[in-house]
């Protein structure tokens, strides 16, 4: 009498189970790349919409107190408050570049003068405003490469002039004024005295310049047309999925 074989149990499927954990890591990871690219495409126009708008709604604000109500509509027209703060703007520098406009203004300057911790805090703006808002100078003149903090190791900073001055003649070289500026706060930084030679100029913009600062590199001016261009993520490498034998 033949003795019958035992049963033979199925085989696991195991390349249609390795199949469905590569293709569920490939989702994962576009997901989480179209996640990542909404956000960088999203966050830029939400933030700047928001700005814009509370800048609005600021100036709204200071021109109800500024107008009298009876004058003042009551209905609310977006951008109203930016237009009468911008013509009365305009009047009081118009009033300022008269006679009395000007004695008006050193006579105030002499007052603030002598108020100990306001003097400070007056010259201070009034030196960053004129600098940056004057009109027959500008604040930065180029950008360029410094090797900072040691030979072999670049850091861009601006050029703000020549070195003139006590300076200059205690050096007795020909020496430019570059602004080093932290990531990413540029308003803060470092004043260099660099010699020219040691200067190595960009094509960039000084608004280029200032946003590779600020994103600490991650926006950099392209190469042919200038404009910045913002790295693309990395395409996702599914990762090596081994089922247990």
């Amino acid at each position: 009498m033949a003795i019958a074989p035992p049963p033979t149990r199925p085989k696991p499927r195991r390349g249609i189970a390795r199949r469905l954990m590569i293709w569920r890591a490939l989702f994962n990871a576009r997901l989480r790349n179209y996640l990542l690219t909404g956000i960088l495409v999203t966050a830029p126009i939400t933030i700047t919409v928001w700005i814009s708008w509370q800048i609005l709604k600021f100036f709204e604000a200071t021109a109800r107190h500024l107008i009298p109500p009876s004058l003042y509509p009551d209905i609310a027209i977006p951008g109203l408050g930016l237009i009468v703060v911008f013509l009365g703007l305009i009047v009081i520098g118009a009033l300022t570049a008269g006679l009395v406009g000007r004695l008006f203004v050193k006579t105030s300057e002499r007052i603030l003068g002598r108020m100990p911790v306001v003097r400070s805090v007056y010259s201070a703006i009034k030196q960053i405003l004129e600098t940056v808002l004057a009109q027959r100078a500008t604040a930065f003149r180029q950008v360029v490469l410094v090797e900072y903090p040691r030979k072999n190791i670049w850091a861009v900073g601006f050029v703000s002039g020549p070195t003139k001055g006590e300076i200059q003649r205690e050096l007795a070289r020909d020496l430019v004024n570059v602004f080093l500026p932290t990531t990413p706060n540029p308003t803060s930084g470092f004043l260099l005295f660099v010699p020219k030679d040691d200067v190595r100029p960009l094509a960039m913009t000084i608004e280029e310049g200032i946003k590779l600062v600020v994103s600490g590199g991650i926006v950099t001016p392209g190469r042919d047309t200038g404009a910045p261009a913002v790295a693309p993520i990395a395409p996702v490498v599914p990762p090596d999925v081994r089922t247990p034998d």
